[in-house]
């Protein structure tokens, strides 16, 4: 997979978030900001983007990913 691809697959899922990815080989980190995490603890966001990669994980094309997710409050 490449960090475009997952992207894409957030931002699929994740109407309107703002993501942003890097990384290689398997392992990726993704920088999500969106208003869906608003009152959310981290685990509940990271579980939220995990969802969008979720087959992913599964099928083994994606190893591991790290999420850095933040509101648009928190960012600016």
């Amino acid at each position: 997979m490449t960090p475009q691809e997952i992207q894409q697959l957030i931002e699929a899922k994740m109407t309107g978030a703002k993501v942003s990815v890097s990384g290689e080989e398997g392992k990726f980190t993704a920088e999500v900001i969106s208003n869906q995490f608003e009152d959310l603890m981290i685990i509940k966001r990271h579980k939220l983007v995990y969802a969008c990669v979720k087959d992913e994980i599964t099928s083994g094309a994606l190893h591991a990913l790290t999420i850095v997710a933040k509101t648009p409050a928190e960012v600016a």
